[in-house]
């Protein structure tokens, strides 16, 4: 069964919300074999709430077996709260680079 991991990071803020990151996570994990989870599709339009946007999110963070985050994650009040919801359900959390080296289970 193919592993699905959720991509975290920084968006507000960022420009064009840091899309070309997510895109580029989402290729590099796509390539190592994962199904990738990547926030930048939760199906809601540029325009819509912050807060829709994080409920989009977290739904699509609880069907994860694994997160994978960006750099600078820590700068990120969404990302910081995807990561501490993660540990508290379970789901490994590492750096996108470990996914894509094959240093994850």
């Amino acid at each position: 069964m193919t592993k699905k991991v959720y991509i975290s990071g920084p968006m507000t803020g960022r420009p064009d919300k840091n899309i070309d990151e997510f895109n580029k996570a989402e290729d590099q994990l796509l390539k190592a074999g994962y199904e990738v989870l990547n926030p930048t599709s939760n199906g809601l339009a540029d325009t819509a709430l912050y807060e829709d946007h994080m409920r989009a999110d977290l739904r699509m963070l609880t069907m994860a077996d694994a997160l994978a985050f960006l750099p600078d994650w820590e700068r990120s009040r969404g990302a910081r709260l995807e990561i501490e919801i993660a540990h508290v359900l379970n789901i490994p959390v590492r750096p996108v680079s470990d996914y894509v080296m094959g240093t994850c289970a």
